[in-house]
């Protein structure tokens, strides 16, 4: 934790006064992760919804049986917003640094201890070493923290339960997409020397390319398919962060607008989320107090929802992928068709 001056400064102990830190600026430095991620305190509510549950209710089954367990599903469903809020992700990388601080450390993060889960994403062009690192790295983390929890400080020697990420009893890998051959062998291989469930999560497909290998195709335990939400689920959604109706023309407006935006999303929680953004600043920007469909019609236009050739079956393939439906009814000249 930095150190202040008594009008609560923050004070360097590194260097002088006379010292501008300059080197910062024309020096090639990684990025500094000392300190708490900046954006925690503007992450969105974790909404609980039925996939949500079901994926619960997977991983606890992959973590009591020590299985290997696939998840998979489309972009923006869910997946990863579901099992960072399952491992407690979010509230370990808020702890976490704060251990390498000096005084009090706040206790272990309820979701943390309670799950008993690591969570690791593999970088775009991890390597074998980085991967042969990086899986047993986070699980000791947790086990750990486990052990900090219980007993209020960290011995491994004394408490040989820590050690071999013994605490830990469920790792989940997410865009396991990137894994490439040697990467999902070293998975096989870690999961084999210990004794926790492991999860990975990736696109549709995913379950095809890994029957593939053999050995570790005959590791997994249970397969989890990650659907986008029902109409009804995501109407109750959105209209939780969008303003209330307008009672002069008893809700019809608000009414039309939460359908337009179930169309245009098809379910899809993520852009759900970013069109919801949207409706909200151009309801600002506007100076409008009620949720109207003139609204929700900007805000596709402005995140180019709804602009896609049309001609075959009304979806394209890309489209359809992410969710998105056709406008002709409004405005025929959409795709460049007319019917």
């Amino acid at each position: 934790m930095p150190v202040t001056d008594s009008d609560s400064t923050p004070k360097s102990l590194l260097f002088t006064p006379e010292d501008d830190g300059r080197r910062f600026l024309n020096g090639y430095f990684d990025e500094f992760t000392d300190a708490p991620p900046p954006h925690a305190d503007t992450l969105a509510a974790f909404v609980t919804t039925r996939e949500h549950r079901r994926f619960t209710e997977f991983a606890d089954t992959v973590r009591s049986h020590r299985y290997i367990g696939l998840c998979y599903g489309p972009p923006g469903v869910g997946k990863t917003r579901s099992a960072r809020n399952y491992a407690g992700t979010d509230e370990w990388e808020q702890w976490h640094p704060l251990s390498r601080s000096e005084g009090a450390l706040p206790p272990v993060p309820e979701a943390v201890q309670r799950s008993r889960t690591a969570f690791f994403t593999p970088t775009v062009a991890a390597t074998i070493k980085q991967i042969d690192q990086g899986l047993p790295r986070v699980c000791q983390q947790i086990s750990w923290a486990i052990d900090y929890a219980q007993h209020g400080h960290v011995d491994p020697f004394v408490h040989a339960e820590s050690q071999h990420s013994g605490n830990t009893e469920l790792l989940i890998i997410d865009e396991a997409d990137r894994l490439k051959t040697a990467g999902l062998e070293q998975v096989r291989d870690f999961y084999d020397r210990h004794r926790m469930g492991v999860i990975l999560i990736g696109m549709p497909g995913i379950e095809k390319r890994l029957a593939r290998y053999p050995q570790l195709y005959s590791c997994i335990g249970f397969a989890h398919k990650y659907q986008a939400l029902r109409s009804d689920e995501l109407t109750a959604v959105v209209a939780q962060r969008l303003p209330d109706p307008d009672p002069d023309d008893s809700g019809l407006a608000h009414t039309a607008a939460l359908a337009a935006i179930v169309r245009a999303t098809n379910g899809n929680f993520r852009l759900a989320d970013r069109l919801v953004t949207q409706i909200n600043r151009i309801l600002a920007i506007n100076k409008q107090t009620h949720l109207i469909p003139e609204a929700v019609d900007a805000a596709q236009e402005a995140l180019l929802i709804g602009r896609w050739d049309c001609r075959s079956n009304g979806v394209s393939g890309s489209t359809a992928r992410m969710g998105r439906r056709c406008r002709h009814d409004r405005d025929p000249g959409c795709c460049g068709t007319a019917r």
